[in-house]
């Protein structure tokens, strides 16, 4: 689990309730030591639920638009549980990032079809596809705060954007081994353009990433940067 300082990151926002709705500031001020004592221990068996409420609500309004009371009701939780788990909105999102859940793919099942356009296709799967959208409009959603919070740039990059990147290196490098494609492209670069076209489409068109998208992306950019003409 993230912990942040919150001395030394002053800067991320702390989300304030309504006085309307006010939490009792003697619980929130109180030790973890002291709750115990009152009774009060910290439940964390609706942690998940918790986290990825704040993912969707993330994903929907972004960091700034986000409050904790909007976290609370889509997870069905008590506000004063969120405080006395995560101290700031700032906090819950790094947990949140840090917590998200791979794809299959991500989670070790790349493709091997015996042929670089047939792994990259074996990829595009209607859930794939959906998830990573969400991915970016989360990375989208924290970019504000990305540039305030370096722990949480980095969080996000290793959490959001460089797993796929890892697998279509794995794919390139696959297809240089048997001689499929160039052996003199650079890997790295091309294993970014993926990411980039989704989010411009996702991010700054507003057009959904689709299967057909992809399929475009492997057929016109990607095969064609390899030196590879898209045989089917």
């Amino acid at each position: 689990m993230t912990q942040l300082d919150l001395n030394s990151h002053a800067k991320v926002p702390v989300a304030e309730a309504p006085e309307s709705e006010a939490l009792d500031s003697a619980v929130l001020d109180t030790e973890p030591s002291e709750l115990t004592k009152l009774g009060r221990r910290r439940d964390h068996s609706r942690d998940a639920d918790i986290l990825q409420a704040a993912l969707d609500v993330l994903a929907e309004t972004g960091y700034d638009g986000m409050t904790i009371d909007m976290v609370a009701a889509r997870a069905k939780a008590g506000k004063a549980t969120l405080y006395r788990r995560w101290p700031s909105k700032g906090h819950l999102v790094v947990d949140a990032v840090a917590c998200m859940k791979s794809t299959d793919a991500e989670a070790g099942a790349v493709p091997d079809t015996g042929t670089l356009r047939g792994d990259l296709l074996a990829m595009i799967k209607p859930h794939t596809v959906e998830q990573g959208e969400r991915k970016l409009r989360i990375m989208a959603g924290i970019s504000s705060m990305m540039s305030r919070e370096p722990e949480l740039a980095g969080i996000a990059k290793r959490q959001i954007l460089e797993p796929q990147m890892t697998i279509t290196r794995t794919l390139l490098q696959r297809a240089k081994d048997r001689g499929e494609i160039s052996p003199d492209i650079d890997i790295e670069q091309i294993s970014c353009i993926s990411p980039a076209m989704a989010g411009h489409r996702a991010l700054v068109l507003g057009k959904p990433v689709t299967p057909e998208f992809v399929l475009s992306l492997i057929d016109n950019v990607i095969l064609p940067a390899c030196r590879l003409s898209n045989v089917r």
